[in-house]
């Protein structure tokens, strides 16, 4: 009776990179927590755009701007690297390469997200 079954049932609802929803949410979450946190951003940027380095230092080194600037820092390259994830998966050909440029992604939004995190928190800290 087996032998009758096609491998669909296993396919079902999980998409073709077989992840499922949970890349759609995690990319339509990112993208809703981002809309007040660049809101906030650019505001605040644009508040100290003519401010001395002393003053921009101490808005960034406020407790409640490092979190919100550690957060959106966080969110920014997620998104970032899921979406590129998405245009790598439709359009590069080739397994070896798709792998390759997948984990460059990764590694590079990891990276640039723990620097800038690594910065925020070295202002917010006086170091």
């Amino acid at each position: 009776m087996s032998e009758f079954r096609t491998p669909i049932k296993d396919a079902r609802g999980l998409g073709s990179s077989h992840f499922g929803v949970g890349h759609w949410w995690a990319q339509r979450t990112t993208a809703l927590a981002l809309i007040p946190l660049l809101l906030w951003f650019v505001i605040g940027i644009a508040v100290h755009g003519g401010a001395d380095y002393a003053a921009a230092r101490e808005w960034v080194g406020s407790p409640v701007t490092a979190v919100l600037m550690v957060v959106t820092l966080g969110a920014v390259f997620y998104h970032g690297a899921l979406g590129v994830q998405v245009v790598i998966e439709d359009y590069v050909d080739g397994e070896g390469l798709k792998l390759v440029l997948l984990l460059l992604v990764r590694a590079a939004a990891i990276l640039l997200a723990l620097a800038g995190i690594f910065a925020v928190l070295s202002i917010a800290f006086g170091g």
